[in-house]
């Protein structure tokens, strides 16, 4: 475990340096601990991978006096159940050359057919591993190693709302439109992101997501647009 600066109110717990649900685990079962114990003397807890981003009330508390009191807390969250009960996510996907502009290229270089990449992108549970980029962008993990593919050299300027794509061996919903360099291979007609909505995400760190197979005329009822 490692403690860094992150800002004039900001620190960064690090509790691993890899990746895996066990670690994720421990930084849900550390959001519950530091939650409960530091109260009104936080502004924001954001967990990542294998780390927690603490943001502090300067009015409150320091830097120097949270640093005496985190490792004791998560010496503490180590031997803590987690609270919470990670929610199964099903998301549909439209998938087709139509929509996923990268699988026949991703197709050529893997040596699979189309519908290979597709099963094997529905084959599996992904887990919530953190949301940021943008608002409701979760990254998920990890997809069968043999559809890993690695970023597109030159990010496209535009990726369109509810596109899926494929980082390494991570996958995600573009929750709105922005610029990407993953490979892209459906839509989802879900949306990802909703201020109206309660809660405004369907998903959380630490939830579990499974996409499956959608046709057009699906997608397009359930309110995707091409």
């Amino acid at each position: 475990m490692k403690i860094a600066v992150a800002g004039e109110n900001a620190l960064i717990i690090y509790l691993s340096d890899h990746l895996s649900p066990e670690v994720s685990d421990q930084v849900q079962r550390a959001v519950q601990v530091l939650e409960q114990a530091l109260g009104d003397l936080l502004v924001d807890l954001v967990p990542s991978y294998a780390s927690l981003l603490l943001i502090y009330d300067l009015y409150k508390t320091d830097y120097g006096r949270l640093c005496s009191q985190i490792p004791a807390l998560l010496a503490e969250a180590k031997g803590r159940a987690s609270e919470r009960r990670a929610k199964l996510v099903e998301l549909p996907v439209y998938y087709s050359e139509e929509s996923g502009p990268d699988l026949r290229v991703m197709a050529s270089q893997t040596g699979l057919s189309i519908s290979d990449i597709v099963d094997l992108h529905q084959a599996r549970e992904y887990r919530v591993y953190a949301i940021g980029f943008a608002p409701g962008f979760a990254y998920l993990g990890e997809v069968d190693e043999r559809i890993a593919h690695p970023r597109l050299a030159t990010p496209r300027p535009r990726v369109r709302q509810g596109s899926v794509g494929i980082a390494g061996r991570q996958t995600a919903v573009y929750p709105s439109i922005s610029p990407g360099g993953w490979n892209l291979i459906g839509r989802c007609p879900l949306l990802m992101f909703d201020l109206q909505a309660d809660p405004p995400m369907p998903v959380e760190v630490g939830d579990r997501v499974r996409f499956f197979a959608i046709d057009r005329s699906e997608f397009i009822s359930m309110g995707g647009e091409l």
